[in-house]
């Protein structure tokens, strides 16, 4: 009576054995596809950035060029970059990520905040020479789970920016170890009460909804105005 027991025993071994391989082998994919998805999203943020990097020194030069002539040339859709806005919604994606090179994250977020700040000031830069008006935001928030509002914040500049295509929202790390980005704050006067918006130089702090901002930015009718106008012309 012993052998059948043993052969059991023995059986059951196995099927725990195959279990257990085929549960390390899914396990061990699903790791390696993490790793690999999130290597390459590393690798177009870095792609995308070189670009904006180009496009910014590209209208650096362009404005130097034309800074003794005229500004016909120049116009406001053409100086902020149109990869920054996907540039942050990669890198906010990245951040949710368990399996991300946090020192790599680190290096693309410090880069990304200082993008940001190169293009705010070619843009005032080139509005003052251009009489143009542009309309921005400077959102800052917090990713050490001490702003419950933050996320919710992020969602309704996204959905602003979407509603309003012209307007230019830069979004900053408060946290982050960039000494131009501190001297953003510094310069802003930001408190560490997030999330924190800075609307024509003056300071909101909370959660503000879509509606909120529309009414603290009355500016953004023409924006609205302007891009269905283009829209009739069929420019």
């Amino acid at each position: 009576m012993e052998q059948p027991i043993a052969g059991t025993r023995t059986a059951r071994w196995r099927t725990y054995a195959v279990a257990f391989a085929i549960t390390a082998v899914i396990f061990a994919t699903a790791v390696y596809a993490s790793n690999y998805f999130n290597a390459q999203r590393i690798a177009e943020i870095r792609s995308t950035q070189d670009n904006i990097s180009i496009d910014i020194l590209s209208l650096e030069t362009q404005f130097d060029l034309l800074a003794e002539h005229s500004c016909k040339d120049i116009s406001e859709n053409s100086v902020l970059s149109k990869e920054i806005r996907p540039l942050a919604d990669r890198l906010s994606y990245l951040e949710t990520q368990s399996r991300v090179d946090e020192n790599e994250l680190l290096r693309l977020k410090r880069y990304y905040s200082l993008l940001q700040i190169k293009d705010l000031l070619l843009m005032k830069k080139v509005a003052a020479k251009c009489n143009l008006k542009p309309v921005f935001i400077l959102y800052f928030y917090s990713n050490k789970g001490d702003c419950k509002d933050c996320e919710e914040q992020g969602y309704a500049l996204t959905a602003l920016g979407e509603k309003y295509p012209q307007l230019r929202i830069y979004s900053f790390d408060y946290n982050l170890d960039v000494s131009a980005l501190q001297t953003l704050v510094a310069i802003n006067d930001v408190d560490n009460k997030l999330p924190a918006l800075s609307i024509n130089d003056q300071m909101y702090y909370g959660f503000r909804d879509v509606g909120s901002i529309e009414k603290i930015l009355p500016q953004l009718a023409t924006l609205s105005k302007a891009a269905t106008s283009t829209k009739k012309t069929g420019r």
